[in-house]
């Protein structure tokens, strides 16, 4: 191969390997129900997780700290319905845990809005 023909690859050129190919094709990403504010932490130390696939150790050093899924996709510079399956993988391993947003069921109540509107008029 000359110069030339390697010209095309270099650092700005990405990832040679497709995000479908980290999921092994794989294409599941609600199974479990991520959303992108669900906060996940890894329970496996990295250490432990030395001996997982390269994505999978990828996202459990990531996740020593708890962070969002959108946050997670982001430092990982995969696309989210990608992360969303790794991390779905992981917490049916119990490498990783989640805790869901919580939904919003009704609308605030207008009295505490109307006092929390009252209180910065009078600052």
């Amino acid at each position: 191969m000359t110069a030339e023909e390697e010209a095309w690859f270099d650092d700005a050129a990405g990832p040679l390997v497709r995000p479908y190919t980290v999921t092994g094709g794989r294409t599941r990403t609600d199974t479990i129900g991520l959303d992108l504010l669900t906060l996940v932490v890894a329970v496996t130390s990295i250490m432990d997780a030395a001996h997982l696939p390269q994505e999978y150790a990828r996202v459990v050093r990531l996740c020593q700290q708890p962070m969002s899924v959108a946050e997670v996709a982001a430092y990982l510079e995969l696309p989210l319905p990608v992360v969303k399956v790794l991390l779905a993988d992981l917490i049916e391993q119990n490498h990783v845990i989640f805790r869901s947003a919580t939904p919003m069921t009704a609308a605030p109540d207008e009295r505490i809005l109307q006092a929390v509107l009252d209180g910065i008029r009078r600052l």
